[in-house]
Formats: structure tokens, C-alpha cells, sequence
């Protein structure tokens, strides 16, 4: 290691129709007192408990290999820690570290090691859009111009005439809440692909971390779209336009929302967009490797944001840090249909809707480079696992810049979250390796 400069299914509810018959008068009927009814069987609790995971239909030492898979990566040197776990019908089966928090402190990986979890904040954007949503706030079918006037009448780039200057053509129709959260609003990044609209996306510095929402969102109605809405699927901003959505919806700040409608009430004690002084001390180092392979620790994105300091641009895109068990909390919360300790975010009907199709007509299952995959609203979901090389039709999943996963198995009832803070070229695909070793380790699966 060399140091060099920074550079969510539904819970099962069983219930009986009971159908009250009168005998015929000619029938005579006992007296004897009938035996009482059986007492119904408890509603297991879905709350995170610690389990063996025998006792939720998976095999201990099977899902060992997990945990010898990730010490193995971190032996060979290419991950300086990880923290993984695995929760099956409401219950946490596995919950490990390996490795450094921090190579160079010789500080271990610890469960409670905080995170940049960069894209895995957009699902939680998207759970607080909904919520607004289920108050009636708006229609996915609204254009977003109706809520937001800066971004009103966008034209769209249609390539270039001889001199050189972009040509622009009229948007076919307006973007819509939907398409900004299924990525098809004709937005994009600036940062992951290259066109003249990407371009212009770096020189308005649109994620400065200086600005408010609101003035991204005024430089982002100053640029052409990239493409036509519905036109394709492409990542993009969206996300952070919904962050300034739900200040519109809800006239509170994005991070004051979040923390009295969602975090607070799910006991997210960790989640927020910067580290404070004490806690610190649990916060990962972040890595990436040199022209060798080995690790060397570097913050991304030119390490505009250090994560120590509270930012004024709180988007809702990739700004906030987490813990393991917090992410679990609100993934298990998805899963059991919008509910964790007796707290309701959502309703279940709101969840299922969020991991359906949203694509517009005609768009292939493919996004973010996989196949048999298609999008929600702000999550990915599998549908041929064959294709998306998974294990259930209707998985949901998200990830984010520095390494960390997760995916919500409705079929197996199943949550798995991986942590690690790794970017750049050499990174192992961790994601399908934890893929791979925790479903070989269900003795009780619900798919076959």
C-alpha cells in the first residue's frame, strides 16, 4: 500500500373467512360446547433481529464463504475493508467486517463504519418524493414545470450545423415527474458520458457544492436537454431535481425532511449529508489504486466534497453518508411494504408501484449496462434474471460511486448490503461475488 496525494417484500398476513351458516330446522344440532378456536399464529416480527441463519433458510457455514471472500480480497490487497449483511424474512443472518477502516491509521473495519454512500442516496430521495406523492402533492404524470417553473419550455439538442453551434429543436413534450425518475426526462450528467450538452453541465458547475437546490435547479433551465424525453433511459441529474421537488412539495428543506419524516421515525441515527466532529472517528477512508494496483487512499470527484463539513448543496443524488445497519433499516422497510417497527413511511401499494416498469413504451430491458433489467422509480429492477444474471424476477437494487450495493429479493424475502469505499479501474466486482455466496447459502428457498 503506497500513500500518495488525493488525486426492500411484502409481509406474509395469513387470514380466515369465516362464513356463518345456519343448520336447517329439520337438523338437530348438539348441544355440547364446541372446543375453542385455535389461537392464529403470531405475525413473525420483521425487525432486524439478530438470527442464525438456520432459523431463516440459510446455511451457517455457507454464508461463512461471504465473510472468507471479502477477508480474501483484503488479504490480497485489492480492498482495504468491507462491511456486508444479510437479512431474510425480517431478520439479520449475517453481519461482518474485514479489513481497515483506514489503511494508513491501521484502524479495523467496524459494523458501525460510516460510508459515502453516493447513488444509494437517490432510493431514499425517491421514498421521500413518495411520500409527498400518497399526500397527494402531485401526479407522476405531471410535467415537472408545473411544479417547478425553471425548468419550463427546454429545448433539445439536435447536433450541430456547419459552424459548429448546437442546433435546437422544441422538447416533443414536457418532461414529466415520472421520466425525471425513471431517468427518461432527457437530462444528464455531465460526468458520464460526453456531448455538447455534458459540456455545458461542467461549465455551470451544476453540482457545486457551494449552491442551493434551488440555484442548480435555475442553471440546470439555462441548457438545452441531451435528447427528447422518453426518448432513452440515461442517468443523469433527475435526482437531484427531485431533491428540489420535495422542498417545492413539502416548503421544508430536503435535509430537514428527510430527517423529521424519515429518518427520525426509522431510527436512521446515522444518515445525513456530512460527517459531525464526533463521529469521526468511524468514518472510512476512501481508496483508489495506482498504475501498480495498490491502494492508495483519494476522495472522488477531485474531492470537492470532503463529507466533514456540513455542504449548502444537499442533493438528492449523492449527497449523504450511512451506516451498514441503516441502510438496512430502510431497506427493510421497503421490503416490508413501506413499515419498520410499527413506523409506516409508505404503503404497500406506494412500494409496489416504485419497483414496477417505468420506462416508456418501446425501451429495451436494459440499463445501466445490464440486460434484463429495467427501471422504476429510482431503483433498478430485474426482469428476466437469466438476462440481469440474477436469482428473482422483481429484484430491485441501486448502488453508488465508492463501492456500495445492495438489492431487495421480494421472491426469496431477502435484503443483502455490502459497504466498502473503493473507485477507479482494478475494483473486484464484489457485487456479483456477494450475489453469488449468499444465494448458495439458501437451504429454503421460495422461487422453486
Amino acid at each position: 500500500m503506497k500513500s500518495k496525494s488525493p488525486i426492500a417484500i411484502l409481509p406474509l398476513i395469513f387470514a380466515g373467512l369465516l362464513v356463518a351458516c345456519a343448520p336447517p330446522a329439520e337438523v338437530s344440532v348438539s348441544v355440547e360446547a364446541a372446543a375453542p378456536a385455535p389461537a392464529p399464529a403470531p405475525v413473525p416480527e420483521r425487525n432486524l433481529a439478530m438470527a442464525a441463519p438456520e432459523e431463516v433458510g440459510m446455511d451457517s457455514g455457507r454464508l461463512d464463504r461471504l465473510t472468507t471472500a471479502m477477508q480474501g480480497l483484503v488479504d490480497e490487497g485489492r480492498l482495504a475493508g468491507a462491511v456486508t449483511a444479510v437479512a431474510r424474512h425480517g431478520k439479520i443472518a449475517h453481519f461482518e467486517s474485514a479489513g481497515y477502516r483506514d489503511l494508513e491509521a491501521g484502524a479495523p473495519m467496524t459494523n458501525d463504519t460510516l460510508f459515502r454512500i453516493y447513488s444509494m442516496t437517490k432510493p431514499i430521495t425517491g421514498v421521500a418524493l413518495m411520500m409527498l406523492y400518497e399526500e397527494g402533492k402531485f401526479r407522476l404524470s405531471d410535467p415537472v414545470e408545473m411544479h417547478i417553473p425553471e425548468l419550463s419550455d427546454l429545448q433539445v439538442a439536435a447536433g450541430t450545423d456547419e459552424n459548429g453551434e448546437m442546433i435546437l429543436e422544441p422538447a416533443d413534450h414536457p418532461m414529466t415527474v415520472r421520466e425525471l425518475m425513471a431517468h427518461t426526462g432527457g437530462l444528464t450528467y455531465g460526468i458520464f458520458s460526453a456531448s455538447e450538452v455534458d459540456s455545458m453541465y461542467v461549465e455551470a458547475n451544476l453540482l457545486d457544492n457551494g449552491i442551493t437546490l434551488k440555484e442548480m435547479v435555475t442553471r440546470l433551465g439555462a441548457i438545452p436537454l441531451r435528447q427528447q424525453p422518453g426518448s432513452m433511459w440515461h442517468y443523469s441529474v433527475a435526482v437531484d431535481v427531485q431533491g428540489y421537488l420535495v422542498e417545492v412539495l413539502s416548503g421544508m428543506a430536503f435535509d430537514d425532511f428527510l430527517d423529521e419524516r424519515l429518518f427520525q421515525p426509522l431510527g436512521m441515527t446515522d444518515t445525513d449529508f456530512y460527517v459531525p466532529a464526533e463521529k469521526v472517528d468511524r468514518f472510512a477512508q476512501v481508496y483508489t489504486y495506482d498504475e501498480e494496483g495498490d491502494l492508495f487512499a483519494a476522495e472522488l470527484f477531485g474531492g470537492v466534497n470532503g463529507f466533514l463539513e456540513d455542504p449548502v448543496f444537499k442533493g438528492g443524488g449523492g449527497g449523504l453518508v450511512s451506516s451498514t445497519m441503516d441502510y438496512l433499516k430502510f431497506t427493510q422497510m421497503l421490503a416490508n411494504g413501506g413499515e419498520l417497527n410499527g413506523v409506516r413511511i409508505l404503503a404497500p401499494l406506494t412500494i409496489d408501484l416504485m419497483r414496477r416498469n417505468q420506462l416508456p413504451r418501446g425501451l429495451p430491458d436494459y440499463v445501466s449496462g445490464a440486460s434484463g433489467t429495467v427501471f422504476g422509480l429510482d431503483f433498478a429492477v430485474v426482469t428476466d434474471p437469466v438476462e440481469a444474471e440474477a436469482f428473482s424476477a422483481g429484484e430491485y437494487y441501486w448502488g453508488g460511486a465508492a463501492g456500495t450495493w445492495f438489492w431487495i429479493d421480494p421472491v426469496e424475502d431477502l435484503i443483502m448490503v455490502g459497504m466498502i469505499q473503493h473507485w477507479g479501474r482494478g475494483m473486484p466486482n464484489v457485487r456479483a461475488l456477494s450475489r453469488q455466496l449468499t444465494y448458495q447459502a439458501i437451504t429454503e428457498p421460495l422461487g422453486i
